[in-house]
């Protein structure tokens, strides 16, 4: 035994060995336990981003593989009212068309021809509304009485074209472009009540830059205005078959309106009288009445005029 060497020193070094090789078992462990670590981790990230990519593929697939859908009964990307029944009256309003219109007829001669509802030719109107403008509901309710005098007299074709200016305004849940796409809905599955639906959606308008109604609001009142088939139009609704739609249509109207001198949408509502813009008091049902009669006149002394106007007789040639 050497010097340096105590009687426990064997025992020690055992020891000592025992250690080592456990702390070396133990790190063998460790490190199988990150490879193992880094292995799950691996494959669930593999795994995460093989569900988005499906995910992902099957969202393209649906949106792509669903159908682009158009409404019925349209009217070129409007809808024509052929009846209305049920209008809400605004007080006087009758009485102040009936007034201007007596004052007009009193002030023509015995030569010139009566411009009475039925010699008058019909005029055209065609209102652009978005749902969530103040300006809309407002020329709505105030012409609302008149407006159902003429379409049911036959004195005017009245089409509505629902459309979607104010689709930022309404705290992110696109409320304008929602209510188009529900008056398309009601207009495409129960065009007897469209009128109605378009009447309620502006008298029960909410605020600018409120949340609006969700469909299934949208759809309770297509319900309450007395729609045919309501479980056809609600699952219409709330499945927002005609968004799309109305976004296209939106589109168009602002690039340019069809039989208009260069008109594009610029604002609602855009009240248009034989293609031409109304431009006076939204409020004023009156001076709108004074505007149509003007524009049918218009209309109607032209062809007076035209019909009156004698065709030139050839000039007989004298005999030799």
């Amino acid at each position: 035994m050497s010097s340096d060497e105590t009687p426990n020193a064997p025992v020690a070094r055992d020891r000592r060995e025992a250690v080592r090789e456990k702390a070396q078992q133990v790190h063998a462990r460790q490190s199988r336990a990150r490879v193992v670590r880094r292995s799950l981790l691996t494959l669930s990230a593999v795994a995460a981003v093989a569900v988005v990519a499906v995910a992902v593929t099957w969202a393209v697939a649906s949106t792509v593989s669903r159908p682009q859908l158009s409404p019925s009964n349209m009217s070129g990307d409007g809808f024509a009212v052929a009846s209305i029944t049920g209008a809400v009256n605004a007080p006087g309003t009758v009485e102040d068309a009936e007034a201007n219109q007596s004052v007009e007829e009193g002030d023509a001669t015995d030569t010139t021809p009566t411009a009475t509802p039925s010699a008058l030719p019909q005029v055209e109107i065609h209102v652009y509304v978005d749902y969530l403008s103040p300006g809309a509901r407002e020329w709505q309710l105030a012409n609302a009485p008149q407006l159902t005098s003429w379409v049911n007299e036959g004195a005017a074709t009245l089409t509505y074209h629902p459309v979607s200016m104010l689709t930022a305004k309404s705290n992110g849940t696109k409320y304008s472009l929602r209510a188009a796409g529900a008056a398309a809905c009601v207009a495409t599955h129960a065009p007897d009540t469209f009128y109605t639906y378009n009447n309620e959606l502006l008298s029960n308008q909410p605020e600018v830059d409120s949340d609006g109604m969700t469909d299934v609001q949208l759809a309770d009142l297509a319900q309450a205005s007395g729609v045919d088939d309501p479980k056809t139009v609600r699952k219409c609704i709330e499945n927002g078959d005609y968004i799309s739609w109305a976004k296209e249509v939106t589109e168009r109207a602002v690039s340019g309106i069809d039989g208009t001198d260069d008109l594009a949408l610029t604002g609602t509502p855009m009240v248009l009288v034989n293609g031409q813009p109304y431009v006076g008091a939204l409020d004023d049902p009156a001076e709108f009445s004074q505007f149509v009669s003007t524009t049918a006149s218009g209309a109607f002394y032209k062809q007076q005029l035209e019909e009156a106007t004698p065709t030139p007789t050839a000039t007989p040639t004298p005999s030799e």
